[in-house]
């Protein structure tokens, strides 16, 4: 796997794919710098060397050339993080952009304009790939929420860098963290799956059952689990359509020697809503007209023994409806313990959307070994799929 550390930058332009697809008010301020922090190793090494640095990136989904989706809006929150004035070129490909990376400076860095505005990035288009490719020297891939799209700034593009290819820091971490669950792990393996739905994880639970010794099952797609067993679950969420699924993976989990943990009670409630009357109630007995909408104590004090036992832990979705305060107790508690076993040696490794933050809003972001980056990138590769912009850096 070549990274930054196989290269010398000096008088060299990295070309560098960034994901810098960042949430922006009705005023274009950046709300959440994550994203940009988190490409600051990679521009840092590059030119500490004495290089310079192109980024390349999208922002939202724009179709054709929208000037709220223009990456000029970053421009300013970019350089601050970066500590570098950024420059901006007002298109990624053409006589614009040729003539801002010719003009590059070592130690400069230059941000080009949306990738998306131009239609042929989503489509994978060669010769728009061979463009970008023309404005620098080597190529770094440091965007793995995008890694498992096979755009052409993140995946043709290589084909044009035989050599002269490697990972950014970021997305070398990312594979190393789940390369540390999936193939290099410490027994015992512990998964904690939350979530609404069995359907959007089914293949992820089948590719990690041979990896994993214990898996906790949260989120709404308990009741899934539990209603499929025989258990009364009132008015709480479920895929009907579901259960015998919920009934093999079970069973797939025995004759493999996994055990998986549902929760015993939950706290239910009489509606959707932070103001809801609660109760707490034993998981296979809801009553009608209450909602399942987070794990109960019982269950909780069950989570907490696995994950203390927990050598290595995957962290990926909710244990119950966080975004209200009523029912963001579960999901709460189990941060804590994860913390609590990380800060005795287990690696933990946390990753999709609503996991990541529950995370960021709770403050246990630096209490975990790692947060991953890429939501939809970091599932696929859960699911044992080889992701196109990672494939083509390894060629």
């Amino acid at each position: 796997m070549k990274t930054l550390n196989d290269f010398d930058f000096k008088n060299k332009k990295a070309i560098i794919r960034v994901d810098f697809n960042v949430p922006l008010d009705e005023n274009f301020n950046v709300t959440d710098v994550t994203r940009i922090e988190a490409a600051k190793p990679t521009i840092d090494k590059i030119l500490a060397d004495g290089g310079s640095v192109i980024l390349m990136s999208h922002l939202g989904r724009p179709k054709g050339a929208e000037d709220k989706y223009s990456l000029k809006h970053i421009l300013k929150t970019a350089s601050e993080i970066l500590g570098v004035n950024v420059k901006f070129a007002s298109n990624c490909v053409g006589e614009v952009a040729q003539q801002a990376a010719a003009e590059l400076q070592a130690g400069e860095v230059l941000l080009l304009e949306n990738l998306r505005f131009h239609a042929e990035e989503e489509a994978g288009d060669v010769a728009f790939a061979k463009e970008l490719a023309s404005l620098g020297d080597i190529y770094v891939n440091d965007a793995f929420g995008t890694a498992h799209r096979a755009h052409a700034s993140t995946t043709i593009i290589a084909q044009f860098f035989s050599e002269h290819k490697c990972f950014g820091t970021l997305l070398a971490k990312e594979i190393d963290s789940i390369n540390k669950v999936l193939k290099d792990s410490e027994k015992p393996v512990t998964a904690i799956l939350g979530g609404s739905k069995v359907s959007s994880k089914i293949t992820v639970i089948e590719n990690i059952l041979d990896k994993v010794d214990h898996m906790i099952i949260g989120g709404g797609m308990t009741f899934t689990f539990v209603k499929a067993q025989g258990g009364k679950i009132g008015n709480s969420i479920c895929e009907d359509d579901k259960q015998e699924l919920a009934l093999e993976i079970l069973r797939k989990a025995k004759e493999k020697g996994v055990q998986v943990h549902i929760p015993v009670d939950v706290v239910a409630g009489d509606d959707f809503s932070n103001n809801a009357n609660t109760q707490v109630v034993d998981v296979a007995n809801i009553p009608d007209g209450w909602e399942g909408m987070d794990a109960g104590p019982k269950s909780l004090a069950a989570f907490e023994k696995v994950i203390m036992d927990s050598k290595t832990i995957l962290w990926n979705g909710p244990l119950g409806v966080f975004e209200m305060e009523t029912f963001a107790k579960g999901t709460i508690a189990l941060g804590n313990y994860i913390a609590a076993a990380t800060a005795n040696g287990t690696f933990s490794l946390v990753g999709g959307g609503d996991s990541v933050a529950a995370v960021k809003q709770f403050g246990f972001e630096d209490k975990m070994s790692y947060v991953s980056t890429g939501g939809g990138a970091m599932l696929e590769m859960l699911e044992g799929k080889t992701l196109p912009g990672i494939a083509a850096i390894l060629d």
